[in-house]
């Protein structure tokens, strides 16, 4: 089709130049009519036409017959899925950017730029509702800044102050001053890492969430039945981060025995997993292959899945990413996500196609079941579990019809009229 959009791309170029089209038409020895069809597309055109065209325009031959860059078309197809409240004409994408590819341009720039900065609000939100460094850097700045400001009234008040008394609340102000100057460098800093690779080991669950990734969510040492003594928890200073990872690699280690790589990989389609039947074909329950599923060597399933697990309360207790997903770390998310939702329902598997709204409209295959723990003891309340696996669908395009729309956060979601709403978004109407 591209080859077609030669006649577009003469009749911008005509038109940059001044020209009309009786007046091309005539320097290079065509009729007028003719020139008409060609810059409409509805003719061919190559060979010594080509040329003499191309040069009464003074541009180059191939600048009118090559075609539009596949970064532009897609960039051009990505902000027209994007588009909340408008539908966009997709399969005209490649005319559009022929006859207008400044135009096209400035359009990909700015649906990039809208990208980044929901990307960067997203990051800010989950930080200043949830991050305790945060939290607590904002207090050391506002309680320097509440100190300064009740010195500066006390001098500020009429009435002579004894030399002494007045010295002392200099020196206090001057050491309040610059110690608010160096604290809000630090959040100034710490604001301007929008990019995520601060350090958060001192969070024992980011720190186990650390470790893993640098592991890439798989230990050998277990598959071979090691045992967890085999596992060198680097980097895990705090007691509570070694308990933590502890119990996870023990859950790693009881998969890895239930269900052995070699004999997954053999009852595995790695297009399209089937959890229960996996289950079946085990005898295992279905949290036991959702974990596992989540923790296969990287290339074992045609995309990297992700996984999280919460507690009934709603807190993420594990958090394996996934391409495009997004969950806020430390809470607040979508309710309508199935993690959420199968709390509702304990002990019920749930399948389900979901769009997450807010950036691209990434697709995922959901499959989510809360399930109790074990009990201590008789007659104790059960406490439930949820547990999610994330496997990334890659036709984004066209989402299924049955598909559910859920938002990263309430904060930052696009979604209009939702039940499910606790706040409204700080996002434009016309996001």
């Amino acid at each position: 089709m591209r080859d077609t959009l030669t006649g577009s791309r003469i009749r911008e170029r005509r038109q940059i130049s001044g020209l009309r089209q009786a007046e091309l038409a005539r320097k290079v020895g065509i009729s007028a009519s003719y020139l008409n069809l060609i810059e409409h597309n509805r003719r061919r055109i190559g060979g010594k036409l080509l040329v003499d065209i191309a040069a009464v325009l003074s541009v180059e031959p191939s600048l009118l017959t090559q075609g539009i860059e596949d970064t532009l078309i897609s960039a051009l197809r990505e902000a027209a899925a994007d588009a909340v409240g408008q539908k966009a004409e997709v399969d005209g994408l490649e005319e559009f950017a022929g006859r207008f590819p400044g135009w096209s341009g400035v359009l990909a720039q700015m649906h990039r730029r809208v990208v980044t900065l929901e990307r960067t609000v997203e990051t800010l939100s989950d930080r200043l509702t949830h991050d305790p460094h945060l939290a607590a850097s904002m207090h050391e700045v506002l309680s320097t800044a509440a100190a300064i400001r009740s010195t500066a009234a006390i001098l500020a008040e009429p009435g002579e102050i004894e030399a002494e008394w007045r010295d002392r609340f200099h020196r206090n102000l001057h050491q309040d001053a610059e110690r608010l100057a160096e604290s809000s460098k630090a959040l100034v800093a710490y604001l301007d890492d929008s990019d995520g690779q601060r350090d958060l080991r001192g969070i024992p669950l980011d720190a186990v969430e650390a470790f893993f990734a640098e592991q890439g969510y798989h230990f050998p040492e277990l598959e071979a039945g090691g045992k967890l003594t085999d596992v060198l928890l680097d980097g895990l200073e705090s007691s509570a981060a070694n308990a933590v990872a502890s119990g996870l690699l023990e859950l790693y280690a009881a998969d890895a025995l239930a269900m052995p790589l070699d004999q997954v990989r053999s009852a595995l389609d790695a297009s399209d997993p089937d959890p229960l039947a996996l289950a079946a074909a085990f005898s295992v329950d279905l949290v036991t292959v959702l974990r596992r599923l989540a923790f296969l060597p990287e290339g074992t399933l045609a995309r990297p899945a992700g996984l999280v697990i919460c507690d009934a309360s709603g807190g993420v207790l594990f958090y394996k990413p996934a391409p495009g997903f997004a969950l806020p770390r430390h809470g607040e998310a979508c309710p309508l996500w199935p993690l959420f939702t199968a709390l509702n329902r304990p002990l019920v598997p749930i399948r389900k196609r979901v769009v997450q709204l807010g950036r691209t409209a990434a697709q995922f295959e959901c499959f989510a079941i809360a399930s109790p723990q074990p009990a201590e003891e008789f007659g104790a309340e059960p406490v439930y579990r949820s547990v999610m696996l994330v496997l990334p669908v890659e036709d984004t395009v066209r989402p299924t019809e049955n598909a559910a729309q859920v938002g990263v956060s309430c904060r930052i979601c696009p979604k209009r009229d939702c039940g499910a709403r606790r706040e409204p978004s700080i996002l434009s109407e016309g996001f």
